[in-house]
């Protein structure tokens, strides 16, 4: 559809009866909500189409995550970023720790794939480096998913099925008559590989135990430092503690090319590397079974110990569990989790897309401790939770869940939220004060840019989560003190060890360097540090702590010296003061995943400078219609062109409710929109790419509720369209928001904020603080006169 088509039509919204700029909602019997909204996820949708998801069991803000690794041929690889791909259907696993959506193929964990094997285990399966052996592949009509529980039928005959709990997880195997039945445990076949693994194997108790030393996340990244990359490491152990309800028929043990019938220990891991350099190396172990038989496990894991993984099996998943009962179980909790955000009125297919996407928000964090309320630290070190502390949560995507899953997080689960808040400091006190941008669970792995930390917990703060005692100052530490690995290019550019790299170089010169700043672009690293020093600012503020807001709120203002005035675009600088050569608005010198085009606009919390900078509003919204549609007026949302949005990554992703700063609301309406039923949808490709833990699908959670964040640091929400016609949330702490709407048009005719008329084009922070009812009108018809005037614009300070 032409951007003419969409902002010049004529008709008008029937279900209005006043004119466009008095317009106000219409009572009406409210619609039912969406019943039992766990029916409503599908948990292969962004398994394909670079999504990166993965359809297993796993529980909210769960440990464990059990589902397939795929093959393409390669044990060193697999089919997709964190283990699954839609369209290979060929695993050699079922491996029990996944993260949701990352990227850096094969992306994180994948810890211990077991494989039910149907055939008689006569070689090492780590000398089968091919996958050609001990390997299955299956239909996608044998296979289905759930909230809690995944199954499938392998074409050897092999049945699994699998369900589980927090941290522990139960599965029935079965196997087809006649045929030798075994159950591999690839100890050592982690995603990224392993230093060291260990099995045992005690036939007089029917068990499996052992552990696997690994971490390694981005460690093959091809922009990461090469051999010198610092993510080709060890950085947890996870343990297992299976138990199974039958005796086994045989037992045998692998390492590397030998196999030991009979064996019943293991040893050995694989390295980090890949391909060739890394085939035939690793261990495991077998257990079998009499043909015909059908197989119960359980199995809990810990990063703590094997007694920990024992305890929290036993615990969560006792002895008269049935994979059944588990499944039911953990579908209540994820009915619980949903039913916090509860819609009506929309389609089908929008509330499937809906619910799964909440449903992949709320994969993460994930939960770390043991029952006993001990976890593994940053520095590798056992620790114990505080009093008080309900959990320790780990693995932050920083730089992706700044921008929109944290505030999705902390509207539905403030406690949560603030757990995490307390278990991010934890990390940061375990790693010599220094808070890491991107965390695989609570260990730093430095991967992309900026200083998110700072933005998130400013936002946790803005949404009424209760501050952590000496974050606010810790955080403002790393922001003014430089670290001692601040000069270091190791990693660099795509996983610099430094965090706030160069800063002494930084505030020296306001701007970052990109001939001297040891980070992953000058002018994304200026943009970033811009908004976490904004973010400090508006939560000093918010502490009474006028000093620090003084010193911050300037700083936030630093993205105006990458600007280049004469081009009107974010360049990169030198230190010298040049601007970087040989500049086009595509170009991403300077910055990391993205371009100029994009990065230009990634300043939510001064839009009216960058407007001013680019010639006014009128202007500014202007160029941002060719950042949305191509030359000839068309759309252009789904990706592929530096020049245009991107819809796969999130530098960008905040831009199309800019509109709404630039006086002309009903823009962001209708591109909101047009994302909405286009970048997105159901079935394995609805997600326009890497789900970054959560982030793209938050992102779909608000714009199908009409609303979204307006800036990292505060509360505000800015207003779109809602697709459903009645949303009511409960945030966990008392607070309740709801959205009403007349219809699922696109264009806003007229907004009450709890019954008084609106002529914003956003909510307060006192909506999401203390709850209310906002309620639109909508239409066919673009209304150009709501929201406009100069005083009803977003407030930047």
């Amino acid at each position: 559809m032409s951007r003419a088509r969409t902002l010049l039509s004529a008709t008008v919204g029937s279900i209005l009866a006043v004119t466009l700029t008095a317009a106000v909602p219409v009572a009406a019997a409210p619609v039912p909500f969406a019943e039992d909204p766990a029916g409503y996820v599908d948990p292969f949708v962004g398994s394909t189409h670079g999504g990166n998801t993965w359809p297993g069991a796993t529980r909210p803000f769960g440990m464990i995550a059990w589902s397939p690794t795929s093959t393409t041929g390669d044990q060193t690889s697999t089919g997709a970023a964190n283990g699954y791909e839609y369209n290979v259907t060929r695993v050699r696993g079922f491996s029990l720790t996944h993260v949701n959506g990352a990227g850096c193929n094969p992306g994180a964990a994948g810890d211990v794939p077991i494989m039910p094997y149907v055939g008689n285990v006569d070689t090492s399966p780590t000398a089968d480096t091919r996958d050609a052996k001990y390997a299955a592949t299956f239909a996608h009509a044998h296979e289905s998913a759930s909230p809690g529980r995944y199954r499938v039928t392998l074409d050897s005959g092999a049945g699994v099925d699998l369900a589980v709990s927090t941290r522990a997880g139960i599965g029935d195997f079965t196997f087809p008559a006649g045929s030798p039945a075994n159950l591999l445990f690839r100890t050592s076949n982690s995603l990224n590989g392993s230093e060291d693994a260990e099995l045992t194997i005690d036939a007089a108790t029917r068990t499996v135990s052992g552990s696997v030393l690994t971490g390694g996340f981005c460690g093959r990244r091809g922009n990461g430092g090469g051999a010198s990359n610092p993510n080709r490491r060890s950085y947890y152990r996870l343990y297992f503690s299976a138990v199974f309800d039958r005796d086994f028929a045989r037992t045998g043990t692998w390492k590397d090319a030998t196999l030991t019938p009979g064996g019943t220990t293991a040893t050995g891991g694989e390295g980090y590397l890949t391909g060739a350099d890394r085939a035939g190396r690793g261990s495991g172990g077998w257990v079998g079974f009499d043909t015909g038989t059908d197989v119960r496990m359980r199995i809990g894991i810990s990063y703590v110990s094997l007694a920990g993984a024992a305890a929290n099996r036993d615990a969560e998943v006792p002895a008269a569990a049935t994979v059944e009962s588990v499944a039911a179980a953990t579908r209540a909790a994820w009915n619980t989790e949903l039913g916090r955000i509860r819609v009506g009125g929309g389609t089908p297919a929008r509330t499937t897309a809906f619910y799964t996407a909440v449903y992949h928000a709320l994969m993460q964090p994930q939960t770390l401790n043991d029952l006993d309320g001990r976890y593994l630290g940053a520095d590798m070190q056992v620790h114990a939770l505080h009093a008080g502390q309900r959990a320790a949560y780990g693995t932050f995507s920083g730089w992706d869940q700044y921008r929109a899953q944290i505030q999705l997080l902390a509207i539905l689960r403030p406690d949560v939220a603030g757990d995490m808040a307390q278990s991010m400091m934890d990390f940061a006190a375990q790693n010599r004060g220094i808070w890491d941008r991107w965390l695989h669970l609570g260990a730093p792995t430095h991967v992309m840019t900026g200083d998110p930390a700072a933005p998130t917990l400013a936002t946790f703060s803005a949404m009424g989560v209760p501050d952590v005692p000496g974050a606010l100052d810790s955080l403002v530490r790393q922001a003014t003190v430089q670290n001692p690995d601040a000069l270091s290019d190791i990693g660099c550019p795509g996983q610099c060890l430094g965090q706030r790299p160069g800063l002494d170089t930084y505030l020296a010169h306001r701007y970052a360097p990109n001939d001297t700043c040891h980070c992953w672009g000058g002018a994304a690293e200026t943009l970033e540090d811009s908004l976490a020093d904004f973010s400090l600012a508006m939560w000093a503020q918010r502490a009474g702590r006028t000093d620090l807001y003084q010193q911050f709120l300037p700083r936030g203002d630093f993205w105006r010296n990458t600007f280049d005035t004469a081009l009107g675009y974010q360049v990169a600088r030198r230190a010298d003061g040049s601007w970087q050569s040989g500049f086009t608005p595509s170009t991403d010198v300077g910055f990391a995943q993205g371009s100029s085009a994009t990065y230009t606009w990634m300043v939510p919390q001064d839009v009216s400078g960058l407007a001013t900078l680019m010639g006014g509003r009128t202007a500014a919204a202007t160029r941002l219609d060719g950042f949305f549609h191509d030359e000839n007026g068309n759309w252009a949302v789904l990706g592929g062109n530096a020049l245009r949005y991107d819809p796969t990554n999130e530098p960008g992703i905040h831009a199309p409710w800019l509109y709404n700063g630039l006086g002309q609301p009903w823009k962001t309406q209708a591109t909101v929109r047009r994302i909405v039923d286009t970048a997105y949808g159901t079935g394995p490709a609805g997600l326009p790419g890497n789900d970054d833990l959560g982030t793209m699908s938050a992102w779909y959670v608000f714009a199908a509720i009409g609303l979204f964040p307006q800036v990292p640091g505060r509360a505000e929400l800015l207003l779109g369209s809602p697709v459903f016609t009645r949303v009511e949330i409960d945030r966990g702490n008392g607070v309740r928001l709801t959205v009403t709407a007349t219809g699922t048009d696109t264009y806003v005719q007229g907004v009450q904020l709890d019954g008084a008329a609106l002529s914003r084009s956003w909510l307060p922070e006192s909506f999401v603080q203390r709850g209310g009812t906002v309620a639109f009108a909508l239409g066919t018809t673009p209304n150009q006169t709501w929201a406009t005037a100069e005083a009803d614009l977003p407030r930047d300070h």
